[in-house]
């Protein structure tokens, strides 16, 4: 079996997230820098992890990311299932038949026990276990509050400065003087 980045970069994201949404929600843009992961990647992977309740966003400005559940209740399983990342040690995807109608290979049943040992090791480690972990490593977090924007009763008015003239007149005056 092989963990692509999707998985990886997902579970990365997720602990990132789960690190620093006491704060507020957390921006995309703000993982991408941490975790030098492309944002539109990004915004791919959280898209599916939306989809399965695993996150929840947040628009307007200060807007963001927020875990969807508690971090105890989310599993490195249902991170990597829900960014469509398969599980899956076997050449023929689980199916009864690898070889046709001959039947199974045979190796079927070593591959078929390490994908359930996976999944069964994946779904027993959870989201705030990882947390724990990089804290006890003694990962430093900004304690930051989110970003308040205040917002003034009078409008800022700056000059306008005229360079131009702004009149077909003005531009003849202009000319006829040079």
């Amino acid at each position: 079996m092989r963990l692509t980045t999707k998985g990886r970069f997902a579970v990365t994201a997720m602990i990132d997230l789960a690190l620093r949404q006491n704060s507020g929600p957390v921006t995309l843009a703000a993982i991408s820098q941490r975790q030098q992961i492309s944002l539109s990647y990004l915004e791919q992977l959280f898209g599916k992890l939306r989809r399965h309740d695993l996150v929840e966003s947040t628009r307007g400005p200060g807007g963001g990311y927020s875990l969807g559940r508690k971090a105890a209740d989310i599993t490195v399983a249902d991170i990597i299932v829900s960014v469509d990342e398969p599980i899956d040690a076997t050449h023929c995807g689980g199916k009864e038949n690898c070889l046709g109608e001959t039947g199974r290979c045979m190796t079927h049943e070593l591959w078929a026990s390490l994908n359930q040992r996976m999944v069964e090791f994946l779904d027993s480690v959870t989201l705030q276990k990882l947390v724990d972990e990089q804290i006890a490593k003694g990962v430093e977090i900004e304690n930051k509050p989110a970003i308040k924007r205040a917002i003034s009763a009078m409008p800022v008015v700056k000059p306008i400065r005229v360079n131009a003239p702004n009149s077909v007149f003005a531009l003849g005056n202009t000319l006829a003087k040079s």
